[in-house]
């Protein structure tokens, strides 16, 4: 088999697919191999390197080429991180000696004196005009030479790489994961699924695609096999459209759907008439994608249809407004507006999930204790019925509705963007708040499996549960929004990396330090190159060739309580049109010097690829305890079209970050919490043992020495915790 799948199974396992090839001598190769990944912030298990050592040394050659490259581009070691100020983060000059010594050389220099002089006359200068101004002085060659190396330190990252069953075996088990997922999966999530999708569509199948996103995904690559359509909704028809199209599965974003052969042509619209035929309360569905069955039908030829799938005809005639099918959700408000919540309760019970999107409404418009008893009856009779991510975000929602008064709230759309408001919401009943929750935590805990010995990673307690891929961005080290993560080491170090793809383009990490009251204390940005905290790179204005800036913060010289890094776009391409680009941190300690990017000190390295010109991938939070914690945001502001800065944007982040602060999610704590309850034993990993026998083990990363039989959730697969 090509190795096209390896990294995937990589990247989503932290699993070495087990290598083939002749039996040798390769022991020498593999423990080179394993000093290499060491250097990386990788490192091979026990059975991995036992494994590979009983090879051939050309088979551990290659695998550890192969290797090599998908855990650089992991970490964000594939590129070259060349900084402006060669000698960064030491001798970086204060912000206005650089201006003005980067005048003074323009002033010297003949082809740019006269605009410069010009431009100074009006009292107005654009730094961009100057020679010396936003692009590297020096080549990555001699930047590394200025740097000593990186002294090795106990706290420095190794993630270990298991050994894993043979490439076939663990391709198709990736598959059947993401394609059965409970809960949506990001982009790349999306991207990768419809690979292995077309890979395995011959092989082992999920006995269940619950995430509609993925069914569509699935059912591209069935579609195109010849197999049969997975489809019980006309938005499935829908959806499997879009990813025909290349489009968005989602339905967020419009598809331009293309014509398809005739093949396709009647594939789908037999699939939307054996929905109809077999249920016609789904045309209802149809309005709330009307324009994209409108374009759909045109593209389809629905017409020329229309005797032989005359259900699939009304579909588009629904859409067209020539045929009345009326939403549920356009009956439920028409008794709500009536005043009728019983009814409307009663409607809704046909459609649970429904019914438990719309309890707090129900409950803030009950008149009479009666219909406040029927509709939290009506969802207690409903939660066996709803999906376990929409019991938990229903908990997650009550919890947080405790008490209104003063609070904020936060709106975070599925692409990332986020705005706050005040809450004028009134209060939901606090008797019947109690009672749901009693019934969802009730409901959650009859469906989570018995766990046998649970071991918990006390790190993972505080990580808040993947309820969506949407809420996490792809890469290393990432955790959900909403997570709380420990920070140990002296020196915090933020990166970003991007590249172009057609025009300039101009990225601006900047980090914005705030006290309790969220006020502003200091920022660096390329306007302030230096601070009591830290240092600034320098700024870059083009990436044809890729470009990197970093931020230097010394944590104990922190003044105020949050540490803010974000990624402006000052011009040019946004995070989706560039070719690449990237944010991440590093922690080291003082003393060990190293390059401006050491792969092996990277804590994280997260996509950046979103809506807005503005991303805001986490914040760095002062608890009472005086340590640092990493709180996840994945947040895109909209920002403006260009010139966007720190200083523009001190009063949002401060605003949406209180806002966030008063807002509390669901966390791996919640669930172990409920597991306990029926596990044969629970302990809090130590860190270095693991008991004999299986267990189920949830943590940040899997130990070595775990009983083969034991089954282990890490933030790679902590989606299959949500109980479906």
């Amino acid at each position: 088999m090509v190795h096209r799948f390896e990294p995937l199974v990589i990247r989503h396992t932290h699993r070495l697919p087990a290598p083939c090839g002749p039996a040798g001598q390769g022991a020498v190769a593999a423990r080179q191999f394993d000093a290499i990944l060491m250097s990386v912030g990788f490192k091979l298990s026990a059975e991995a390197l036992g494994h590979l050592s009983a090879l051939s040394e050309g088979t551990v050659v290659d695998t550890a080429v192969r290797t090599l490259d998908t855990v650089r581009a992991m970490v964000g070691d594939h590129v070259q991180h060349n900084a402006y100020f060669i000698d960064f983060p030491a001798h970086v000059p204060d912000t206005l000696d650089f201006w003005t010594r980067c005048v003074s050389e323009a002033l010297t220099d003949d082809a740019s004196r006269d605009s410069v002089l010009a431009q100074l006359s009006t009292g107005v200068l654009d730094l961009l005009t100057l020679p010396a101004y936003g692009g590297y002085q020096h080549t990555y060659a001699q930047l590394l030479a200025a740097h000593d190396e990186l002294i090795a330190a106990a706290g420095d990252r190794l993630t270990v790489l298991h050994l894993g069953a043979a490439l076939d075996e663990e391709v198709s088990a990736l598959y059947l994961a993401l394609a059965g997922s409970t809960t949506p999966l990001g982009d790349e999530g999306l991207a990768d699924l419809a690979a292995l999708a077309e890979h395995c569509v011959d092989g082992p199948q999920p006995g269940e695609i619950p995430v509609r996103e993925n069914r569509a995904v699935v059912n591209r690559a069935r579609l195109e096999a010849g197999a049969g359509l997975l489809v019980d909704t006309v938005t499935d028809v829908l959806r499997l459209a879009c990813a025909l199209s290349g489009g968005d599965v989602t339905l967020l974003e419009p598809t331009r759907f293309r014509s398809p052969s005739r093949a396709v042509r009647r594939a789908l619209l037999a699939g939307l008439d054996a929905v109809v035929c077999a249920s016609p309360a789904k045309l209802a569905d149809v309005a709330a994608h009307r324009e994209a069955f409108k374009r759909l039908g045109e593209r389809l030829h629905a017409h020329e249809y229309a005797t032989r799938w005359p259900h699939a005809a009304d579909v588009f005639a629904v859409a067209r407004g020539e045929k009345e099918a009326r939403s549920l959700d356009s009956r439920v408000a028409e008794l709500l507006g009536a005043g009728d919540v019983l009814g409307a309760t009663r409607l809704l019970e046909s459609a649970p999930g429904k019914l438990f999107r719309a309890l707090d409404h129900l409950l803030r418009v009950c008149a009479t204790q009666e219909e406040r008893d029927a509709v939290v009856a009506a969802a207690e009779r409903g939660a066996p019925r709803v999906s376990g991510r929409v019991v938990l975000s229903t908990r997650e929602h009550l919890h947080n509705r405790a008490d209104p008064g003063g609070a904020r709230r936060v709106f975070i759309n599925r692409l990332g963007r986020a705005w706050v408001s005040d809450d004028t919401r009134p209060p939901v009943p606090e008797a019947e708040r109690e009672r749901l929750i009693a019934a969802l935590d009730a409901e959650t805990r009859r469906r989570l499996p018995a766990p046998g010995h649970l071991l918990i990673d006390p790190e993972v307690l505080d990580v808040a549960l993947p309820l969506s891929g949407k809420a996490t961005a792809a890469g290393l080290g990432v955790l959900p929004r909403g997570s709380l993560s420990r920070v140990d080491g002296e020196l915090l170090r933020f990166f970003v990396h991007w590249k172009q793809t057609a025009r300039s383009t101009d990225f601006d990490l900047s980090a914005l330090m705030l006290d309790a009251s969220y006020e502003t204390v200091a920022w660096l940005s390329y306007t302030a190159l230096t601070e009591l905290e830290g240092e600034h790179s320098g700024d870059i204005t083009d990436a044809a060739e890729g470009a990197s800036e970093f931020i230097n913060l010394r944590l104990g010289a922190v003044r105020g309580t949050h540490v803010v890094p974000q990624v402006y776009i000052f011009s040019g391409e946004g995070f989706e049109q560039v070719e690449e680009s990237f944010f991440g941190f590093m922690l080291r300690d003082a003393e060990q010097k190293g390059r401006p990017f050491e792969p092996r000190t990277v804590r994280m390295k997260s996509e950046l690829r979103g809506p807005g010109r503005v991303a805001m991938p986490l914040t760095f939070v002062r608890g009472d305890d005086g340590r640092w914690y990493a709180k996840w945001l994945h947040l895109y502001l909209r920002g403006t079209p260009s010139s966007n800065r720190v200083e523009g944007n001190q009063v949002s982040v401060a605003t949406l970050l209180r806002g966030l602060a008063e807002r509390e999610h669901l966390t791996v704590r919640y669930l172990t919490g409920l597991m306990a309850d029926r596990a044969t034993a629970t302990t809090l990993w130590d860190g270095a043992s693991v008991p004999e026998g299986p267990v189920t083990y949830i943590g940040l990363e899997r130990p070595e020495g775990l009983h083969p039989d034991s089954r282990v959730l890490t933030p790679e697969n902590l989606r299959d915790l949500i109980p479906g």
